[in-house]
């Protein structure tokens, strides 16, 4: 596999998880109060992004392949938990 190849798999591998992180800071930026210690929202994006391209990895170990609607449900859950954590939720809750 050519160098350029392996860079565009591994784009549109991560690029699941760099969606799902940016839409959940932004609309949680959107929807939640603020709070004078959260994060910015850049900061935000990066934990969900990290988070999700663990999810990611773990799904494509367990069962093997890229791309199961099982692994893509656990990013989203594993970004919105990740995202009312570090937002403060738990604080509230």
């Amino acid at each position: 596999m050519a160098p350029l190849d392996l860079f565009n798999h591994l784009l549109n591998f991560v690029a699941p998880a760099f969606a799902v992180g940016l839409l959940c800071a932004l609309l949680g930026r959107i929807s939640m109060r603020k709070s004078a210690k959260a994060p910015a929202w850049w900061v935000v994006a990066a934990i969900n992004f990290i988070v999700g391209v663990g999810v990611l990895s773990a799904g494509l170990v367990i069962f093997g392949r890229d791309g199961k609607m099982a692994t893509y449900a656990a990013l989203v859950l594993a970004c919105a938990t990740s995202q009312w954590l570090v937002a403060g939720g738990w604080r509230r809750a």
